[in-house]
This record gives structure tokens, C-alpha cells and sequence, in this order.
């Protein structure tokens, strides 16, 4: 007995057992040749099948719970749907969440998984897990650093699509999405000169691209306003709280109000938490007595400090998305995509740790 929808009754729906149900049970059910599911799961049913055929081995399929095999359909087109991400030390960095799940929502989104190992930082490591990734055929592969720098691109990158996301290749071989380091740098001196702020500082960093690029551009937004930063005015003190602390402590003081910046651009959160910690100290307030921004958006800090930090956000999430992106496009087309570097923007957080300069 045959329903009005050409589908067999619930009496005669087909039993597959407790296996997996195959592609020939969605043929017996729908009453269609197993060519023809084939079609359908194979993105060739345009042309070949009427749509409401298509539409009967569909709801076939829904009703035993039938999904393609994955390990079948990537022999089928030499590929596994699985693109490899090797990391240097991001799983232990706070926004390691971030960029992996930009990574993975995008590759999910075009049915591909992710297999995620961490080097640690390792070179043997890094070319390791590389060579164990091409050995598990997958489609491509992401490299991804925790903080931005030039890399020595992994042993065995070459052999496959790549993509490098936070950093760049040392030997310009490989397509890259990095923050737009410079352009952020531009956005915190915007933050503080729209405030009337003319007496500004620096805070933290070490020998890396993200110091260089930030206070480049910090520098090149004020340039355009007459603008300058004395060079004691520019505390190189590393990336950690206590950087933040000793910078702000040498900065203010002792110093007079009117002598003493009225706004610190910091390296990072971290940073900017311990200058806020030596301004509470020093009986300074903020934002009325002195205004800070951080830089990277920490998760679990940077809306929690006391003020909430205003901050120029690294776009992670965004690195992720776009390296996925960029990495799947070219294992559909075919093509490796040039080498070039893709910045992302830095978008600005607004709380409360900026206000208008001091009068006095």
C-alpha cells in the first residue's frame, strides 16, 4: 500500500536494522533507484531528478535517519572533509576559545571538522604534527600563533593548502590574516585625543611586531596633530601586570598634575590592569584624573576591572573565520591562493576608562 504522497505507510516503512541505514534503504523507501539517492547526496540531482522526486528521497532519508557516509564520499572526491590546525601555544592563551571557534563554525558550516593539535611551541613538534596531519589526508591546513610574529613555516605546509592566521611566514611563502596592528594603534591615540588628551604616554611591550605596529600607529595618529610623546613618556615594561604597575608607578609618581600624562595607551589588558592598580595607589583617579587604553579585549578581565577598561579589541574570532575561509576556497577551487597578508580590523570596545583631559 502506497500513501498520497507516494511514500510507503508507517505499517511498511523498511527496518535497516540496528546498523546504519545505507543509501539503498532511502532507494527502497522512496521507490527510486539507488542512482538516483546517489544524485540527490551528491549535489547531481539538478537536471537529473524532478524536484518532487528530490523531495521524496529526502524525507526517505529523514525517516530512517540517513546521512551520506563522509569517509566514503571523501574517497569519491579525494578529499576527507577534515582540515588539520596546528597551533605554537594558543591553547593556553586566553583567546585561543575565540579563534578556534571561528574556525570551527566556518569549516563546520561547509561540512568539514577540525583536528586541532598543539606544538607548545615545539619545532619538531610543529613539523610533527604537520607530517601526521598530511598522513590523515586532510584537506588543508591552518597555522595559527598565539601572539603576532614571523614564523618558520612548519616542514611540510608546502605539500598542502595552508593558511597562516596570526602571524606571518618568515619566507613569504603563504597566504596570512593578521590584526590590523597599525590601524588599531591609530584608533587608541583617536580614542584619547577626541577627549581633549595632548600629554600622553605609553605602556608595556616587548621586542615584538605588535609593539612596533601599535605604537606606530599611536604615533601616526598624533603626528597629525602636532602632536608628540616624550621618549621617557614611552615605558617598555613587557605584557604583564606587573609591567602595567612598575610603568604607571614610574610615570606618576611623584609628578606633579599638571606634568604627568593625562592619558596611557597600553601595550595590553594585562597592562592597563596594572596601571590602573598604581593610579588607585597614587590616589588617582580614572577616568577624571587620567584616562587608559588597553589593547586586546581579554575575556574575563577587561569588562571586569574597576573602571571597565575601554579597549581596542584583537579581532580572533574574525582570524579565525577568515583563515578558515580562505583555506576552504582554496580546496574547493583547487587553487593555492597567493601569498598575500589580509588585515583584519581592530574594533573598539567603549566602557568607562576614558574621559575628557583634565582642565588643570
Amino acid at each position: 500500500m502506497r500513501t498520497a504522497d507516494g511514500m510507503g505507510s508507517a505499517e511498511e516503512k523498511p527496518v535497516a536494522g540496528s546498523g546504519r541505514p545505507t543509501s539503498r534503504d532511502v532507494a527502497r523507501l522512496a521507490g527510486v533507484s539507488h542512482t538516483a539517492v546517489s544524485f540527490v547526496f551528491n549535489g547531481r540531482a539538478a537536471g537529473n531528478l524532478s524536484p518532487a522526486t528530490q523531495e521524496r528521497i529526502r524525507q526517505a532519508a529523514a525517516r530512517l535517519g540517513y546521512r551520506p557516509d563522509p569517509v566514503a564520499r571523501g574517497l569519491r572526491r579525494s578529499r576527507t572533509a577534515v582540515i588539520g590546525l596546528v597551533t605554537d601555544e594558543i591553547a593556553s592563551s586566553p583567546f585561543a576559545g575565540r579563534l578556534l571557534r571561528g574556525a570551527m563554525d566556518t569549516a563546520w558550516a561547509d561540512e568539514h571538522l577540525v583536528l586541532t593539535v598543539d606544538s607548545g611551541g615545539d619545532p619538531a613538534k610543529e613539523d610533527a604534527a604537520v607530517a601526521e596531519l598530511l598522513d590523515r589526508r586532510v584537506d588543508g591546513i591552518i597555522y595559527a600563533a598565539m601572539s603576532l610574529r614571523s614564523v618558520r613555516v612548519p616542514e611540510g605546509l608546502h605539500r598542502t593548502h595552508s593558511v597562516l592566521a596570526n602571524c606571518l611566514p618568515e619566507d613569504d611563502s603563504l597566504p596570512a590574516v593578521i590584526p590590523a596592528e597599525r590601524a588599531g594603534g591609530r584608533t587608541a591615540a583617536r580614542l584619547l585625543l577626541e577627549q581633549g588628551h595632548r600629554r600622553l604616554a605609553v605602556v608595556g611591550g616587548n621586542d615584538d611586531i605588535a609593539s612596533v605596529e601599535r605604537l606606530r600607529g599611536f604615533r601616526d595618529a598624533l603626528r597629525a596633530e602636532g602632536v608628540t610623546v616624550p621618549r621617557d613618556w614611552i615605558v617598555r615594561t613587557g605584557g604583564e601586570i606587573s609591567g602595567g604597575y612598575e610603568g604607571a608607578t614610574r610615570l606618576l609618581d611623584g609628578a606633579l598634575p599638571g606634568s604627568r600624562p593625562t592619558g596611557i595607551f597600553t601595550y595590553n589588558d594585562r597592562v592597563a590592569a596594572g596601571v590602573l592598580h598604581a593610579a588607585t595607589r597614587l590616589g588617582i583617579a580614572v577616568p577624571e584624573d587620567l584616562s587608559v587604553v588597553g589593547y586586546d579585549d581579554q575575556e574575563h578581565m577587561a569588562a571586569h576591572l574597576t573602571p571597565p577598561l575601554t579597549t581596542v579589541a584583537l579581532p580572533h574570532r574574525a582570524m579565525g573565520e577568515a583563515a578558515a575561509r580562505l583555506l576552504l576556497d582554496s580546496i574547493g577551487t583547487g587553487r593555492t591562493p597567493p601569498a598575500t597578508v589580509r588585515r583584519l580590523a581592530c574594533p573598539v570596545i567603549s566602557r568607562a576608562s576614558v574621559g575628557p583631559a583634565p582642565t588643570r
